[in-house]
């Protein structure tokens, strides 16, 4: 027990998610400190955190390790169809059942987790600890972080125009080159120069980062409970997402390991494509829903699918990295 502890703290299951759940409780309990905008607007600062958080990740991409991870095309193609296609693909058949009724918006707030890119940090962690090719990890995470600029606003505009008269795919490409696109390729072209001193400061960045998605979060939860965005909710729906959450983890999982086994992937490959194929990132969920969503009292209650599939995601897949690593005989306590 002690073990998938350690490799949960590994992962990023520590603190952070019990500071996530302490925003919404704050947000719960005072939605005035996220509204007002006096002496300074919150919302604001949070805005300007999000092309932060993108400028430093454009600082940590190497461009020599990214044209390293060129190879392995097939692996990369059956990751990033994972992550952009087979997830969304997966969702848009169950909309029927949803539309026009209570539930609709948390429906899009899945679509919305599932038309997201991996996660980078977890992904890699999970793929060493059960022995899987590394830089494709690398590669896939990095790469989705960054084709989901384009993916995920393009996916969401099949709903969000039709179900929402303020949504401006114009407007909202426009945000995203500003707030995401710009920022990202200023860190890039940067990284010969500043690369060095980001990868140094890798966990100060990291906190940095955590400390602007907190204020996301805090700041959308308090425009969601300011307008009564929760009151038709239960504990038992909140439980019913959960299990939703689960089992399509587990469902993605066992399709992507299906496809590479009839793809014929080594050991090594079939194990990064699973865990790179079947995580969402709760970073990119959070600073882009800052972005795309029109009406600002929608976002908490569009995070609520990620934030949920981002704790399960991590425990069910530090447990299955461990077991992987005991049947192939890895150390996973690391010693």
């Amino acid at each position: 027990m002690r073990s998938v502890q350690e490799l949960l703290v590994r992962a990023g299951f520590d603190w952070f998610l019990l500071a996530l759940i302490g925003m919404i409780v704050l947000a719960w309990l005072w939605p005035e400190g996220g509204l007002d905008y006096e002496p300074f607007s919150l919302s604001d600062v949070a805005g300007i955190g999000v092309s932060l958080i993108f400028f430093f990740y454009g600082l940590r991409l190497s461009p020599e390790k990214l044209r390293a991870g060129l190879g392995s095309w097939r692996l990369h193609l059956v990751v990033q169809a994972s992550t952009f296609l087979i997830f969304p693909l997966l969702l848009i058949p169950l909309h029927g059942f949803f539309e026009g009724t209570s539930y609709e918006m948390l429906w899009l707030g899945t679509f919305y987790l599932a038309a997201l890119p991996s996660t980078v940090s977890s992904s890699v962690v999970m793929v060493s600890i059960a022995g899987g090719n590394i830089p494709a990890a690398i590669f896939n995470a990095s790469i989705s972080s960054l084709v989901g600029v384009f993916i995920t606003p393009l996916w969401m505009g099949l709903y969000l125009t039709a179900g929402s008269g303020d949504f401006d795919m114009g407007q909202v490409m426009g945000k995203l080159v500003l707030q995401v696109l710009v920022p990202v390729a200023l860190g890039v072209v940067l990284h010969r120069y500043w690369g060095g001193f980001a990868e140094r400061n890798r966990k100060q960045l990291r906190l940095s980062d955590q400390v602007i998605i907190l204020l996301i979060v805090y700041t959308s939860f308090c425009e969601s409970f300011a307008r009564d965005m929760f009151s038709g909710y239960s504990i038992g729906n909140l439980l019913l997402l959960g299990l939703a959450m689960i089992g399509l983890f587990f469902l993605v999982y066992f399709i992507v390991n299906g496809i590479s086994r009839v793809m014929g992937f080594s050991p090594a490959d079939r194990i990064t494509a699973i865990f790179c194929g079947s995580k969402k990132s709760l970073v990119h969920g959070t600073v882009m829903a800052k972005v795309l969503f029109p009406d600002a009292d929608m976002v908490g209650l569009m995070l609520l699918p990620i934030m949920i599939y981002h704790a399960l995601q991590l425990l069910a897949s530090s447990v299955i990295a461990q077991s992987i690593a005991r049947r192939a005989g890895i150390n996973v306590q690391g010693e």
